[in-house]
């Protein structure tokens, strides 16, 4: 893996919700899925292009500012009077894991793409686009998903289920998986969609060979935390082992092993190696606070040695 941040290698597109996070102890973080997986793809030096939106007021004025500090274009942000920048209130249980309040609507419920910028999007020559449930359940912002699949029709899509209690539906998911390339959830989200359609007791087995069937995935991407994940592809699921990790909070490290998988899927990794580099990806997240902390890729060699 000595190519790590060596060269730019995925031009990705990272279409959703940016939020602030704000914790029980009254720290906060800019964040939100897209801009976690966004930042840690750059971190390992290839090109993300974030697609969101911001409210006219100071919380959206200090993301564009964070963001222009860490070197993400602002060009394809929108602007909203109707709506203030998205917030997340988190609650952390006694092993990091987090419970969300989202309030909406939310800036990030109006995500909009000019004709003009399409082109300056065309010009990145995107070969993923990575989306989520919370920002679609915005009829505006699943119709803009589908505006860029049609106008990039060769594009692959990372769906990253990340389904929010009371922010989601089946019917959402079921379409948004018909988009997907890679499907990537976890392990309770996935007995969760099982039992929404079958009596039978669940195995990772069996959801994935249902999942595939029902639709045209090339993989689904299972993590299963500190036990690390199972991939599903071409009719086989394999399951992959974890790195231990002192938790601090979870927030943030499900994306951390989303960028990592997609780094190494287009870097040309072999899976036991795109699943190793992810899996300690996301474990060094988890031992650190907030969803985008301080990381080298020299923690993870590190790790990985």
């Amino acid at each position: 893996m000595a190519n790590i941040g060596k060269e730019r290698l995925v031009s990705i597109l990272c279409v959703g919700e940016i939020l602030w996070d704000r914790f029980q102890d009254g720290a906060e973080a800019l964040a939100g899925a897209p801009l976690n997986v966004a930042a840690a793809l750059k971190r390992l030096g290839d090109q993300p292009t974030l697609i969101s939106a911001f409210g006219a007021d100071e919380d959206g004025q200090r993301a564009l500012q964070q963001l222009g500090e860490s070197g993400f274009t602002t060009q394809f942000m929108s602007k909203v009077e109707a709506a203030r920048t998205g917030t997340a209130e988190i609650q952390l249980d006694a092993r990091g894991n987090p419970s969300y309040t989202i309030a909406r609507p939310a800036a990030f419920d109006y995500l909009s793409v000019a004709d003009q910028d399409l082109e300056q999007l065309a010009a990145l020559a995107p070969q993923w686009l990575y989306f989520g449930t919370l920002a679609q359940t915005s009829s505006q912002n699943e119709m803009l998903l589908h505006r860029l699949k049609d106008r990039f029709p060769r594009i692959a899509c990372f769906y990253d289920l990340n389904l929010r209690p009371n922010h989601w539906d089946f019917s959402l998911v079921d379409n948004l998986t018909k988009l997907a390339t890679i499907l990537k959830l976890n392990r309770d989200e996935a007995e969760l969609l099982f039992h929404m359609h079958s009596s039978e007791p669940f195995s990772l087995e069996l959801f994935c060979i249902e999942w595939s069937r029902r639709y045209a995935l090339a993989c689904i991407c299972i993590t299963l935390g500190s036990e690390g994940c199972a991939v599903f592809s071409e009719g086989t699921l394999r399951t992959y082992p974890g790195f231990p990790a002192t938790v601090v909070d979870t927030v943030g490290a499900g994306d951390a092993f989303a960028a990592g998988f997609l780094h190494g899927l287009q870097s040309g990794w072999a899976i036991d190696q795109i699943t190793r580099f992810s899996n300690a990806l996301g474990a060094i997240v988890a031992s650190r606070a907030t969803a985008i902390p301080d990381w080298s890729i020299e923690d993870v060699q590190k790790l990985l040695a």
